[in-house]
């Protein structure tokens, strides 16, 4: 009930390899931030190509294979988390650059931005940090590191993010808070949900899914969401929340720690 593959469809999906050998799929959150560290390696830091005028980029820039562009090009629109942004790029146009707007701000240089991304003015980003295709940060997004983000995914307005994934097509759009937890694909989390990941008391967490008790001896543990759960506006889930596939939340409403079985509606 609570292994990977209860909670995701990890066939194709981003960063799958991330839980293998795993049984429970809390365990991963322990390997998010050197697997993400290892990433950015891999991928290339895209944080070393912005920073050479300091932490704020001064101007929009494009990124093309490898290569910063601050001229000789012109922004088409479209929604990258659809894959239809376009940019006009030496007079040829591209569907495979990214773009990072002027008055974003790059902490340190382990933080890898892939084709097609979008990283809007005043979104700040700490290493290490790997935003996926298509992904959009949006103004005033900070994401602390330990940030694990896949393709076509939204971290949004105000949103903050530390030591947690986005599976592909997540989205986080609007004052959000993302401590130490997992969605699955295709969650969208209403404006102003919050996933608390400290207990007021330093006590394990007692995680019952059918008739197995999990104790789970962590400090921290935010949520962990199956594949095409939604919650509404300003909703809260308490410190280790697991919920099941395609479960459903309330607005204004406090969900209780503990494991939620797929399809739960949470009122």
């Amino acid at each position: 009930m609570v292994s990977p593959s209860d909670l995701f469809d990890l066939d194709g999906a981003s960063f799958a390899e991330l839980f293998a050998g795993t049984e429970a799929v809390w365990e991963a959150l322990d390997r998010i931030k050197d697997y993400t560290a290892e990433l950015v390696d891999d991928s290339g830091r895209t944080g070393a190509l912005l920073r050479g005028s300091g932490e704020t980029v001064p101007r929009t820039v494009v990124l093309h294979h490898g290569r910063v562009f601050d001229s000789d090009f012109k922004l088409l629109g479209g929604d990258p988390t659809k894959g239809q942004m376009r940019i006009l790029l030496g007079g040829r146009e591209v569907d495979d650059a990214a773009v990072v707007y002027a008055g974003a701000v790059f902490m340190d240089d382990q933080v890898h931005v892939s084709p097609g991304a979008v990283v809007e003015p005043g979104a700040l980003l700490k290493g290490p940090t790997f935003i996926g295709p298509g992904t959009e940060v949006r103004q005033g997004a900070y994401l602390r590191g330990g940030c694990l983000v896949g393709v076509g995914c939204v971290v949004g307005h105000t949103t903050e993010m530390k030591n947690s994934m986005m599976l592909d097509g997540a989205k986080a759009g609007h004052f959000a808070y993302l401590g130490d937890s997992i969605l699955g694909r295709e969650v969208n989390l209403g404006a102003g949900t919050k996933l608390a990941n400290l207990k007021i008391l330093d006590r394990p967490y007692h995680i019952k899914a059918g008739d197995t008790v999990h104790h789970v001896a962590r400090r921290k543990f935010g949520a962990i969401m199956g594949d095409l759960c939604q919650t509404g506006c300003n909703s809260v889930t308490n410190p280790g929340t697991v919920l099941g596939r395609g479960s459903l939340v309330a607005p204004c409403t406090s969900v209780p720690a503990g494991f939620h079985k797929a399809k739960s509606v949470i009122r």
